[in-house]
């Protein structure tokens, strides 16, 4: 079972350290202890509440696709020339970047501090672990 410290649970989540310990106050995630003594949850666990807190709602104007990895979030940057854009998001906490014809950028309308959806669907995905096993 990897244990994750209370902190890493909420960096990893994007939210305070306090909001994971109301959620293991109320019973949604369950609390343990690491070997040193601190406050920590059940890796399998927090992924499923990650999960969860995730879903997005049904969007009624999307189309069958088979990419999965869709993350949605606010245009944060546009930088285009006459051909091409490179578009910016924030998802969360991550940041995502799209390069695409300065059209489509038109045709959708985005502008800054719009809302859209990253839709990625790639061949290699390289995932990478922190050294050792055990807690974060």
């Amino acid at each position: 079972m990897t244990l994750i410290r209370v902190s890493e649970a909420a960096r990893f989540l994007g939210v305070s350290d306090d909001t994971v310990r109301r959620w293991t106050d109320n019973g949604s995630l369950t609390a343990l202890r690491d070997e040193s003594g601190r406050l920590a949850v059940d890796g399998l666990e927090l992924a499923r509440h990650a999960q969860k807190l995730a879903q997005l709602p049904d969007d009624p104007h999307r189309t069958g696709s088979s990419a999965r990895n869709r993350f949605v979030g606010l245009v944060t940057g546009i930088t285009a020339d006459k051909v091409m854009a490179q578009v910016e998001l924030q998802c969360g906490p991550f940041r995502v970047v799209s390069l695409m014809s300065s059209e489509a950028v038109r045709d959708l309308g985005l502008e800054l501090g719009s809302v859209a959806t990253a839709v990625v669907k790639a061949t290699t995905v390289i995932i990478e672990t922190p050294q050792g096993k055990g807690t974060i």
